[in-house]
C-alpha cells in the first residue's frame, strides 16, 4: 500500500490544478447561462430557469459572480481570494435558495451549492496548484 500511496502522492499538485479548473469551469458555465444565455436550455429541463435570469436580480448577481470569478478560477488567478468568496457565495446561495425548501439537499436540490461551496473553500486554503497564473507569477 505504502507504493500506491507514493504514486498518487506524486500527481496530488497536478491533481489540484486539474480540480481548480474543472471548479471555475463548472461554476463559469452557470454564469454564461444565466447572464450570456448560453446556450438555451430546453423548458422541462430541470435548468431552464437560468433562461430567464434578469441580470438586476439576485440571481443576476450571482451569474456576474459566477461568470468572473469562475474565469479567474479557471485561469488560476488570485485563486484563494476567488476560491473564498465563491464558498461565501454558494454557502448563501444554499441558504437562501435551497434550505427554505426543505431540510434535506437531496429535496431541496441544494446538492450541488453544497458541493461547490466545499470545493471552494477547499481551493482557498490550497491554492490553485502548479499549472496556474499564480504559480506563474511567483517565478
Amino acid at each position: 500500500m505504502d507504493q500506491f500511496d507514493k504514486l498518487l502522492a506524486k500527481w496530488q499538485p497536478t491533481a489540484l490544478s486539474l480540480f481548480r479548473f474543472m471548479t471555475g469551469l463548472l461554476l463559469f458555465q452557470y454564469g454564461v447561462a444565466k447572464i450570456l444565455k448560453f446556450p438555451t436550455i430546453p423548458e422541462g429541463n430541470a435548468y431552464a430557469f437560468l433562461n430567464k435570469v434578469q441580470l438586476m436580480s439576485l440571481s443576476g448577481a450571482a451569474g456576474l459572480i459566477e461568470l468572473i470569478f469562475g474565469a479567474l478560477l479557471l485561469l488560476g488567478l488570485f485563486t484563494r481570494p476567488v476560491a473564498f468568496i465563491l464558498a461565501g457565495e454558494m454557502a448563501f446561495a444554499y441558504f437562501i435558495g435551497h434550505a427554505p425548501r426543505s431540510f434535506f439537499p437531496l429535496i431541496n436540490g441544494g446538492t450541488l451549492a453544497i458541493l461547490f461551496c466545499f470545493a471552494c473553500l477547499y481551493l482557498s486554503t490550497a491554492g490553485g496548484g502548479p499549472y496556474s497564473v499564480d504559480a506563474m507569477r511567483k517565478k
